[in-house]
């Protein structure tokens, strides 16, 4: 039964999605998104700031030369500490898949970066940010399953925050360091966030399955 809470949820969610693709509609008809045009000022100035140069280095986090073998070493440890192949497997395909569709995503709508940094891993089209899409994923995914093996509640509540938190700062470093727009960052969270949200249900639904 739906309370008031979840009609809330359901409609700050529904217009979030609204908005996503109001901004996708604009993009591929070439159109200006007027919250790019007000927050392209900051990330002009901070550049060559000290800002800019911690924001360089958290980058790097949700890139694929450290991602991929992160993603490799947890799976292995996750496997270990759950004595069990399904959290591990779905960690590793559900990082894989949402790279897929990030790609895909991508290809769709065709959106030009306002600039290009091959070191930073800044190539191709911008919308929307893969290092706040797939870490919002593999980072999402795994403070999930951490809080599900720890017995302590408020462990587990600081370790979700400190990985909400890295999410948020790798995403928001492609901004700062102006390989993208700011609303490239946050639709790369939406659909993040939703690929996550499916990505529970479906281990929920095998967990219950085959246990």
């Amino acid at each position: 039964m739906f309370t008031r809470r979840n009609y809330i949820v359901v409609l700050l969610f529904a217009m979030i999605l609204i908005i996503t693709g109001i901004w996708i509609v604009r993009i591929i008809s070439g159109q200006p998104l007027y919250l790019d045009e007000l927050t392209r000022t900051f990330a002009k100035e901070v550049a060559g700031t000290t800002i800019y140069t911690v924001f360089r280095w958290i980058t790097e986090l949700g890139s694929s030369t450290f991602l991929t073998p992160f993603t490799i070493i947890v799976s292995m440890l996750l496997w270990r500490a759950f004595r069990d192949w399904l959290p591990a497997l779905v960690f590793v395909l559900g990082t894989l898949s949402s790279h897929g569709l990030n790609i895909l995503i991508k290809q769709l709508v065709e959106r030009e970066r306002p600039s290009i940094l091959v070191a930073a891993h800044a190539e191709g089209y911008s919308f929307p940010s893969g290092h706040a899409m797939i870490p919002m994923v593999c980072y999402g995914f795994l403070a999930y399953l951490l809080a599900q093996k720890l017995h302590s509640s408020k462990k587990a509540v600081v370790i979700q925050f400190a990985l909400a938190l890295l999410i948020l700062l790798i995403g928001l470093s492609r901004y700062v360091i102006n390989v993208h727009y700011l609303t490239d960052v946050l639709a790369g969270f939406i659909f993040g966030f939703i690929f996550l949200l499916g990505q529970i249900y479906v281990y929920k639904w095998l967990r219950a399955k085959w246990t």
